[in-house]
This record gives structure tokens, C-alpha cells and sequence, in this order.
């Protein structure tokens, strides 16, 4: 049975990853910053008649958090076979290039890019040892700097200099982490999973969370054939599902 760390899987986007996992046979580790809620989940998803699931306390801002996870499931099991960074937020109001705040910036980049190096680099070891490691970073369209500078894109008049701008740098981290991978068994891809109705945006999205899960979990299950390095939005690319940088 494959292993995978799911963060911020309590609730959103990252319940459904992890409830998709779990109808495919994938033991999950629930990532979650608040244990309790996270166990909350894990309840939920037990409820529903899954049981290869566990609640792990996971701040991926805090370093000794991220540590004794990695120290929790280390004496749990020796291989992690798919890491999916989910934790994310939005970064609050305002978000112009001129009125958002230092401390605006500071968090969103702390919980959206240092949040996925903490994690990414705390269990590569456990994934190293697996024989299909997959990452999936999940980010969102609103990081391609292709789409948000052409006027013709159907997000274009939705800016957020906050958000935007830390999803094109975990894009680009993600570029590096793959490049350094790529003599290796690793596959790792960003993958926005769309304009999904969360309390992320107050639920005023248009996509679906099953939809969401389902994107994510493409490339969670890859196989060594598969594309790595690489950007997807299905949203917006129907067919190939890649889009610009």
C-alpha cells in the first residue's frame, strides 16, 4: 500500500485529496495545523468507512512542527511515497501592488513557499526510498506571469500582488526541485486544481472540489513515463492541461 502526506487536509481541497487517496487504496497521512481539527477530519473520513488514515499535527510555518512530523511518521513507516503540498492561503486584504502590507507578504510567502521547502525537504529522505516518489505541488493560475500579464486571459482583471506573486515562486522552486530530481526515480509537477468553491474564496468559485481532487491526483499517480517539471490548470487547458509559465 502506497503512503502519502497530504498538508492542510482538513478541510477544502485537501479533504477531498485526501478522500480520493483513500477510495484509491493509498494509506494518507492528514496533515492539518490544528490537531484537533485534523482529527476531526480523520473522524469524518472514518465515518465514511476509510480507515487507513491518521491525523498528523503539521504547521508547515513552524520548523519544530514540521520536524516532529517527520519524526512521527518516520517511526510509522520507512517510505513516503507521494507528498502533496496543499497548504496554502490566501494572503487577506488589500492585495494591490501599493496597499498590501509587509506582514501580508511575510505570511502568505511563510505558509505558500517556505511552508513547501520545509515539508519538501524534511521528507525527502523517507520518499527517496520509495520506488514511485511523487510530489505535487499544488498552485494555482493566478502564479503563471504569462497568463496574469495578457489581457485576454479569463482571470486577467483579478490581481492580487500577495498571492500571485508567492504561487509564481513556488512555481519556481518547483522548476528546481525537478531539475535536481531528474536523474531520479521522482516525478514532480505543479498543479492548479481551478477556480474550486472552498472557504478559501469564500466559496465563490465555480469548480468543484471532487473536480479539484481529481486534477491533483492525476499527477499524484503518474507513471515513470510522465511528464515532471511541469505546470497544469485543466481548467484552463482542457486538452493538455499545461499552461505557461
Amino acid at each position: 500500500m502506497k503512503t502519502t502526506l497530504v498538508t492542510g487536509a482538513n478541510k477544502g481541497i485537501g479533504f477531498e485529496v485526501a478522500k480520493q487517496l483513500l477510495q484509491n487504496n493509498v494509506f494518507v497521512y492528514l496533515g492539518s495545523r490544528n490537531l484537533e481539527n485534523g482529527q476531526q477530519a480523520v473522524d469524518e473520513l472514518k465515518s465514511a468507512g476509510f480507515n487507513n488514515v491518521e491525523a498528523i499535527e503539521l504547521d508547515v510555518t513552524n520548523d519544530q512542527s514540521v520536524k516532529e512530523a517527520r519524526k512521527t511518521i518516520g517511526e510509522k513507516t520507512s517510505v513516503l511515497d507521494i507528498l502533496i503540498n496543499n497548504a496554502g492561503i490566501s494572503g487577506g486584504q488589500p492585495q494591490t501592488s501599493l496597499s498590501a502590507t509587509m506582514q501580508q507578504f511575510h505570511d502568505a510567502y511563510e505558509t505558500n513557499v517556505f511552508g513547501v521547502v520545509r515539508v519538501t525537504q524534511a521528507f525527502i529522505d523517507l520518499m527517496q526510498k520509495s520506488d514511485q516518489p511523487r510530489i505535487v505541488n499544488v498552485s494555482s493560475g493566478q502564479g503563471s506571469i504569462t497568463l496574469a500579464s495578457d489581457p485576454t486571459s479569463a482571470y486577467y482583471n483579478f490581481k492580487g500582488a500577495v498571492y500571485q506573486s508567492s504561487k509564481s515562486a513556488v512555481n519556481m522552486y518547483t522548476v528546481v526541485l525537478a531539475f535536481d530530481l531528474k536523474d531520479t526515480l521522482f516525478k514532480v509537477n505543479l498543479v492548479s486544481p481551478g477556480f474550486t468553491k472552498t472557504d478559501f474564496n469564500g466559496n465563490r468559485g465555480t469548480g468543484t472540489v471532487e473536480d479539484a481532487g481529481k486534477r491533483i491526483l492525476k499527477y499524484a499517480f503518474i507513471g515513470q513515463d510522465g511528464p515532471t517539471g511541469k505546470f497544469f490548470c485543466e481548467e484552463t487547458n482542457p486538452l493538455t492541461g499545461e499552461i505557461p509559465w
